[in-house]
């Protein structure tokens, strides 16, 4: 058993947490212990803590793999959500050993999207792309809705990251739609991934300054906490709420959400606590409450400091806070006391924008004070500040220009490498056919010859003889017409039959009437690779076994492909090759090969989905009955000599 998945949300926790106080032995409180702490991880961190810590002691003394790994798992979550994040990959990392061991290929690809989002936090975005490239070639084999909705979830924040904006909220739509149109109950981790992704929507509408859709999207991610009880994160939630009213001028609306931030006690963050304290405060400083105000910067700014001594972004702001106040006041001493406070800080760090909003500040200081010889200075400092902001951001932009196309060129010459890879490997692979399928044919020929069935020998030593020769032919081209193309299929299925499995296996080729098999042209070798593979792993134990081959015109550009078997369907495969040592040598090289290929023919085509694995069963006994895998083959212009 496996419980690394979070709990669905249908659990009864009043119910759960009453049977662990009754329960005394052991190895029964470590199951209620954690269900419980897989709940809470995302509603109550300090309880999940408690349990955690009660189930680790456990653990000590009664080892159980399966627990240990929920164990680390739900750890590695709590600290990322604390913003621990170095003791979060620790754990993580133990997660992905003992899945890599003994997990499911599911079970790993979600541990390595979870991965990847503390890379992202960590800034070792190179990292979080290495593991999500990672998950999403596991998810190729062994397609999972949610979890590539959640890839596309990590993808739309890395876009973020690197100031794309347009394609990370393209992908985060995408990912946000994936996971509503399931079909099915969500779990708490869903919703977890539905507010990443409606604070992501939120961050981009707000720095494409579209105010009402940023508050619209953070309203959201605030009512889907509330009503789950995700409370984490919810003071960073309230608080991007209230910062969106101040935009929008709501005071009042501003004011609410930001003393939600400042009570709830579920969010650990003291620095999104000192931010709500200190925009609280200028909601005061705006309607003339100074007194009010001028104690709310005193508490955001202890809370700054308690973080780090030189926050020097968030004093500058502070004090030029403080120093408009004592403007207003006409308190001119302070305010200048507080004005240079603030350029001290801001100079600092050579923020230009917020110097320049400083030296607005004394230029208009000055001139309330008719010293105008001071702020006509400091209105030449102001534009001078500012054409360096103008500056600063160019150059901003430019490097991140510069990242996106360093980004596209490395995938560029990244995808040329894998073809041209691929081709060899491919040629390779052409060159050679399985050698249990050549070792079987051979030897039934001999067995023709030796029982004197000349004729028989002589007409499947011919077809044999064809097929080597078409091999060797098709190894040097890239494309070949279907018809060819079905030809060496039809020759490959023979032989098996005839030869290899003495008429134990059936086969049919069906050809969709619309297909117009002698002019289209296709990769060559495309599909012998599948029905090889179905082969292999579907039939090679079975008396009766039946592979039926379908072609048909998917759009103009592409053939839709269908290779069904009525095998032993993909996870007894797999458990045989686990016991079978011979069996489990055999790997499906061509089948690996032929997808690389085909993802790089589709892209260049900007193709989506270009194979489909379906495991059939019986609709009663939910018997494994086969397998079905769709492939959608590039139309390719044949090469005429």
């Amino acid at each position: 058993m496996f419980i690394g998945s979070p709990v669905p949300q249908v659990i009864n926790v009043n119910e759960l947490e009453y049977k662990l106080l009754q329960q005394r032995d052991p190895l029964q409180r470590l199951i209620s212990l954690d269900k419980l702490a897989g709940h809470y991880i995302y509603t109550n961190v300090r309880r999940a803590q408690e349990l955690l810590t009660e189930l680790c002691d456990i653990l000590g003394e009664y080892d159980n793999p399966d627990f240990k790994l929920d164990y680390h798992w739900y750890s590695a979550t709590i600290d990322n959500q604390l913003y621990n994040f170095t003791a979060a990959e620790s754990h993580f990392l133990k997660t992905i050993e003992i899945l890599e061991e003994r997990g499911t290929i599911k079970q790993q690809a979600e541990a390595y999207i979870d991965y990847a989002g503390v890379c992202m936090n960590q800034e070792k975005m190179d990292k979080a792309t290495r593991y999500l490239d990672k998950a999403g070639k596991l998810l190729k084999s062994f397609p999972d809705e949610g979890l590539l909705a959640r890839i596309t979830c990590r993808e739309g924040f890395m876009n973020l990251h690197y100031g794309n904006y347009s394609r990370a909220i393209e992908l985060l739509l995408a990912a946000d739609k994936s996971i509503t149109m399931q079909g099915q109950q969500l779990e708490l981790k869903d919703y977890y991934f539905l507010t990443l992704i409606h604070s992501g929507l939120g961050k981009v509408y707000e720095r494409n300054d579209d105010r009402e859709k940023s508050v619209r999207s953070y309203l959201k991610v605030v009512n889907m906490c509330e009503t789950m009880a995700m409370r984490t994160r919810l003071s960073w939630h309230y608080l991007n709420v209230g910062i969106g009213y101040i935009a929008l001028n709501d005071q009042e609306k501003a004011e609410a959400y930001f003393r939600k931030a400042i009570d709830i006690t579920d969010d650990i963050s003291e620095y999104a606590r000192a931010s709500a304290y200190a925009n609280l405060g200028y909601c005061y400083y705006e309607k003339g409450s100074y007194e009010e105000a001028l104690e709310l910067f005193d508490r955001a700014e202890h809370l700054y400091k308690q973080k780090s001594e030189e926050d020097y972004y968030n004093f500058s702001i502070i004090e030029a806070w403080r120093g408009r106040l004592y403007q207003e006041k006409e308190e001119q001493a302070r305010a200048l006391v507080h004005y240079t406070q603030a350029l001290e800080y801001a100079e600092l760090i050579k923020d230009y924008k917020q110097l320049a909003g400083i030296c607005k500040d004394f230029a208009k200081y000055y001139a309330n004070l008719e010293d105008y010889q001071h702020a006509y200075h400091y209105q030449c400092l102001h534009d001078t500040y500012q054409e360096q902001n103008i500056e600063q951001v160019d150059k901003r932009k430019q490097l991140e220009l510069e990242v996106k196309y360093e980004a596209e060129k490395k995938k560029q010459e990244t995808e040329l490498l894998r073809l041209q890879a691929t081709r060899l490997q491919l040629k390779a692979l052409r060159a050679q056919m399985n050698p249990h399928f050549m070792y079987n044919a051979l030897n039934s020929i001999q067995n023709y010859i030796t029982s004197n069935e000349i004729t028989s020998a002589a007409k499947y030593l011919a077809k044999f003889a064809q097929l080597m020769r078409q091999s060797l032919e098709y190894s040097d081209l890239e494309i070949i017409s279907l018809e060819k193309e079905i030809e060496f299929l039809e020759d490959y299925l023979f032989i098996n039959e005839k030869l290899r499995f003495e008429d134990r296996l059936k086969y049919e080729i069906i050809i969709d009437e619309e297909i117009e098999e002698d002019i289209l042209g296709v990769p060559t070798m495309i599909v012998q690779p599948y029905v090889e593979n179905a082969i292999e792993h579907g039939l090679r134990t079975k008396r009766d076994g039946l592979i039926r081959v379908l072609f048909f015109l998917y759009d103009e550009d592409t053939i839709l492909c269908v290779v069904e078997d009525n095998g032993i369907g993909r996870e007894r495969a797999q458990q045989l090759r686990m016991q079978d040592p011979q069996y489990h040598n055999h790997r499906s090289r061509g089948t690996n090969i032929t997808e690389k290929r085909l993802e790089i023919l589709h892209n260049s085509k900007d193709k989506d989905t270009f194979v489909h694995t379906i495991d059939l069963k019986d609709e009663k006994t939910g018997e494994a009955k086969g397998t079905r895998v769709e492939i959608m083959i590039p139309i390719m212009e044949i090469q005429i000599k």
